[in-house]
């Protein structure tokens, strides 16, 4: 097995579905601070039956043609800083999708370098166009970390990007599993990263909030960007995932 695939959850940029009009795809590896970890994107088809990407991973026309089997891409989301780097590939060969992103995004470097252009800042309660099946949280840390989180109601699922990562170590190189630890992202007790959590400390009492909102959502399940997600008991295992926070 290459590198690659012993890092990523197979089949990779394949959908899967995990509740009504609910798909995941898996991908990467993708580089994230000097670590190759797996990705994840999650696919939400809408009650008026436009398909919304949040944080798209790479692109495939394999892929595209599968998604738009479900109905018509109409939107793609970047939920916080780190996760825009695909959106390219995807408003290249979807021209009338609308792009989303964590507010600050638009103005960084990096963003502004790609040519990626970003339509609309995500705000703090839902736009119409998906406020029939979503639910969605900002939360704010320092120095320009945000993220928006979403509740997508019909199955009960949280919807992440970094807020919680639960690396597999199995899943690790040599190299990355002992950073990933220190990091305190791996499963079974994986939680943010320690740099996300310094970012989010700078805001606590209002990432605390943020936090006690997303369990008032009750989920059963919580997707995420990075590793293992919690497919039963979301409440709970998303509970002891924010214990940097909570205890």
């Amino acid at each position: 097995m290459s590198e690659a695939n012993s890092v990523a959850y197979l089949p990779t940029d394949t959908l899967k579905p995990v509740g009504e009009d609910l798909w995941i795809v898996d991908s990467g590896p993708l580089s994230a601070m000097g670590l190759e970890v797996p990705v994840r994107m999650t696919v939400v088809r809408l009650a008026s039956g436009e398909v919304w990407l949040h944080s798209p991973t790479s692109y495939s026309d394999d892929l595209k043609a599968a998604i738009e089997r479900l109905g018509p891409i109409a939107h793609l989301v970047a939920p916080n800083i780190a996760h825009w780097q695909f959106l390219k590939g995807w408003t290249d060969r979807c021209p009338d999708a609308k792009t989303w992103a964590v507010p600050g995004l638009r103005t960084r470097a990096p963003v502004i370098k790609s040519g990626v252009v970003l339509d609309q800042d995500l705000g703090e309660s839902p736009p119409g166009a998906w406020s029939a099946d979503l639910d969605q949280l900002l939360i704010t840390g320092g120095f320009g970390v945000n993220e928006v989180a979403f509740f997508h109601r019909p199955t009960r699922t949280l919807i992440l990007t970094d807020f919680v990562e639960n690396l597999e170590p199995a899943k690790l190189g040599p190299v990355a599993r002992p950073l990933a630890w220190l990091a305190g992202a791996t499963a079974p007790d994986g939680m943010a990263p320690a740099h996300y959590r310094f970012a989010m400390n700078r805001q606590r009492d209002a990432t605390k909030d943020a936090a006690r909102h997303l369990l008032g959502w009750t989920p059963e399940r919580v997707i995420f960007a990075h590793g293992s997600w919690f497919e039963t008991d979301g409440t709970k295992r998303l509970r002891h995932s924010l214990r940097w926070l909570l205890d």
